[in-house]
């Protein structure tokens, strides 16, 4: 038994037309390589730039879902009307709501919130705030969503170590800086009631955190539930948020929440918002993004359309003689073409194969080289820069680059085979 060469194997593994393709790709390596350069690029772009943008609307998704929950609940309306007296529009029977949808093995935790506004004041100046009453797991479903600047969270009220005599609330930095107080100093909340009072209680500023949007900073704060509570006097909450394990289970979950909580309350409608209606940064960044991610698409396949058909055309005509012998030996015009669509192909998957890789050298850099892009419009803070490799974009790149080489080989090609056999072999 021979051995069996190299040569011979890729014979095996390589169809014929597809080594005759190559071998006719040479005949020009130069120009040959200029156009697997310009699809790598291509590709390179295109894939890159999408990575950016799936890392892009995850980085949102995770940032809204973390900030209101992946289902919010609340009675009918609640979002587009405001409240005459602070939890007019508020739920009852929380505790019931929460039990209830715990029992839910796709249910992370479920977080009461009170959203709330007021004075807050250092004893000498008072300015505008906007207050949320959450429990101490609030800031652990944040995140790195949430940055502290100075001091703690707030503390478990659950825990021996928690001082009911001295209840605590976080501070964004800007308005802690604005009243000139820091962590262990005490300010005053003035808010009205749900009945319509006046109603005032101390806290000791427990910490200060950083949403990394200065206009929060300048006005928001956290207080216990409780806290909240009892200065609005009510037992009311604004909205329950449901953390569910994973935010592609949201639309699954919709339906089966809203049967089973409107059958528990009497008396009280239950709405359903899911994560994307209140994610009105991130729907408006998305539309953006795929509006200026498709115009690079369009422009790119209009650039690698004009160069192959410019180096199919060269080609074509260089072997006008060449087609014009088979033509005269019996060869069928669609033979020919699909030869050139052949080498067109060949090119189109070299060239893919070769921005795929680079696109994927970009995304293992960025993850083992920290990149920081500036902070976005509105933002104090920036965000590290990060590109997803995706097998589906590739493929899609792959795809539509493949069939621009194949309508620009076909275009160039039969206007060559249409020569008639005479005109051809007397081509000079």
């Amino acid at each position: 038994m021979g051995k069996l060469t190299v040569s011979m194997l890729a014979e095996k593994v390589v169809p014929y037309h597809f080594k005759l393709a190559w071998l006719n790709l040479q005949r020009n390596a130069r120009r040959s390589l200029l156009s697997v350069m310009i699809i790598a690029i291509t590709v390179f772009a295109m894939t890159a730039a999408g990575g950016f943008g799936l890392y892009t609307y995850q980085s949102l998704q995770e940032s809204t879902a973390r900030d209101v929950g992946h289902i919010t609940l609340s009675v009918p309306g609640y979002f587009e009307k405001d409240e005459e007296m602070p939890l007019s529009n508020g739920l009852n029977h929380s505790q019931t709501l929460i039990s209830a949808l715990l029992k839910h093995d796709t249910v992370r935790a479920v977080q009461p919130r009170i959203y709330f506004t007021g004075l807050v004041s250092n004893g000498s100046k008072s300015a505008i705030f906007t207050g949320t009453g959450v429990n101490d797991r609030e800031f652990s479903l944040k995140g790195p969503f949430l940055t502290m600047r100075e001091g703690k969270t707030l503390s478990d009220v659950t825990s021996s170590r928690y001082d009911p005599a001295e209840p605590e609330v976080m501070l964004g930095a800007d308005l802690a800086n604005n009243m000139n107080v820091g962590v262990g100093d005490w300010i005053t909340l003035l808010a009205t009631t749900s009945e319509g009072a006046l109603n005032a209680y101390d806290f000791k500023v427990r910490g200060l955190y950083s949403t990394g949007v200065p206009e929060l900073d300048k006005r928001q704060l956290y207080i216990h539930i409780q806290s909240a509570q009892e200065l609005l006097l009510s037992e009311k909450v604004s909205t329950l948020s449901v953390f569910l394990n994973d935010t592609a289970q949201t639309d699954a979950m919709m339906p089966l929440i809203d049967s089973q909580l409107n059958l528990m309350v009497e008396g009280q409608g239950i709405e359903l918002t899911p994560w994307q209606d209140r994610a009105f940064f991130y729907n408006n960044v998305k539309n953006l993004y795929d509006l200026i991610f498709g115009m690079m698409g369009l422009v790119m396949g209009l650039v690698v359309f004009v160069s192959l058909f410019n180096t199919m055309t060269m080609s074509v005509t260089e072997r006008t003689r060449e087609i014009g012998t088979l033509s005269a030996l019996g060869s069928f015009r669609g033979e020919i073409i699909r030869g050139f669509l052949r080498e067109s192909g060949l090119l189109a998957v070299i060239g893919a194969g070769t921005g795929a890789l680079m696109s994927a050298a970009l995304s293992l850099f960025l993850m083992l080289v920290e990149v920081n892009m500036p902070p976005p419009p509105g933002y104090s803070e920036g965000y590290p820069l990060q590109v997803y490799f995706s097998l589906e974009l590739v493929l899609y790149a792959t795809s539509g680059v493949l069939v621009i080489c194949l309508v620009a080989a076909f275009f160039s090609a039969r206007k060559g085979v249409n020569k008639p056999i005479t005109e051809a072999l007397s081509y000079v």
